[in-house]
């Protein structure tokens, strides 16, 4: 067993909101670690469209997944937080007041005064056709996000799937790839009109295919893949070449480890309150798409305003004996000295 590592704050999730509330803790001297299971920075937003747009975060008219984590990044350098990728927390235990043990599944132990649950909708993975052999294709061949656009110039690529991740990638890649081919278990989509429309224009034009049916095999060696068997409505079976396949058949969530650490749960999420996003657990808090209260938002942009009321609380029981006096950023020469600014 590893070195007990002693923090302040440890955040379970690393995510747009498990990011930015290093900020709001740093300015109030506390210190953090955090764990997230996968292995990047960056949450749902870094996994699964880290060059898609998003345009709903203040004061950045549009921002890639990418963009807004490095940004975050940028912002809480001055804090110095330290991240542990890859592991996931098992569990956590009380032995204080206030002090919580926590063990990741790599046997890495942390103990903190409080712990910030910023798990998104838990640990989250894609889920995989019912297509035999695939997993030998996976990472090399099959891929179930789009991380780099540029992995995918002039290869000869299957989209599979009808919503708005398979036709904004079919539009997306379309002006890299050698070649695009949809395709969609019907003629009916869940998309975006728009997209949709897009995208049928591009096949009316000849510039990409769209197959109605299923793939039911896949045909390659050694992870790399020369093409795929679709089965059409009729149950007719057509191969067709393909170097690359995308399958976007959404998600599957898992709550994961979170059901038995102790903290209540409604509906696979975790109520709080509405003053400092605190759990049933007194020193537990939750931000971010993993909690719920009545009138929640699922926006980055509310996980973040639940993180700077979440350190407000999270100050009385790291510095219990310290009186918290409220400053702006704007005009505190100790915030900027912090900051690096002053």
């Amino acid at each position: 067993m590893s070195e007990t590592i002693k923090t302040d704050v440890l955040i379970i999730g690393a995510g747009p909101c498990g990011l930015f509330a290093v900020f709001e803790l740093g300015l109030l001297d506390m210190k953090v670690h955090l764990v997230d299971i996968l292995d990047k920075l960056g949450g749902q937003c870094a996994e699964l469209y880290p060059e898609k747009p998003i345009y709903d975060i203040p004061a950045l008219p549009m921002v890639t997944g990418q963009g807004l984590t490095e940004a975050l990044m940028e912002q809480i350098a001055p804090f110095n937080p330290q991240f542990h990728l890859n592991e996931m927390i098992e569990t956590i235990e009380k032995i204080g007041d206030p002090l919580f043990r926590c063990t990741t599944d790599a046997g890495k132990v942390f103990e903190a005064k409080v712990v910030v649950i910023s798990a998104g909708g838990g640990s989250f993975q894609p889920k995989r056709p019912p297509v035999p052999g695939i997993e030998a294709y996976e990472g090399t061949s099959v891929f179930y996000a789009v991380r780099k656009m540029e992995q995918f110039r002039d290869k000869d690529i299957l989209i599979v799937g009808g919503g708005d991740s398979a036709l904004d990638w079919t539009l997306n890649l379309h002006p890299l790839a050698k070649k695009i081919t949809l395709l969609h278990r019907r003629d009916d989509f869940r998309a975006a009109p728009h997209s949709v429309e897009q995208m049928r224009k591009l096949v009316a034009d000849g510039k990409m295919d769209l197959k109605i049916g299923q793939v039911t095999e896949l045909q390659g060696a050694n992870g790399q893949l020369t093409g795929a068997v679709i089965k059409g409505t009729d149950n007719a079976l057509t191969p067709m070449s393909c170097d690359t396949i995308l399958p976007f058949f959404g998600l599957t969530m898992k709550l994961g480890p979170v059901a038995n650490w102790g903290v209540a749960l409604q509906n696979n999420l975790v109520p709080v309150d509405t003053e400092a996003f605190e759990t049933n657990i007194p020193g537990i808090f939750a931000i971010g798409d993993i909690n719920t209260y009545p009138g929640k938002l699922k926006l980055i942009l509310s996980g973040f305003h639940e993180g700077a009321l979440m350190a407000q609380k999270a100050h009385r029981y790291v510095y219990p004996d310290k009186r918290l006096v409220f400053q702006y950023t704007t005009s505190s020469s100790s915030l900027q000295k912090k900051l690096g600014v002053n």
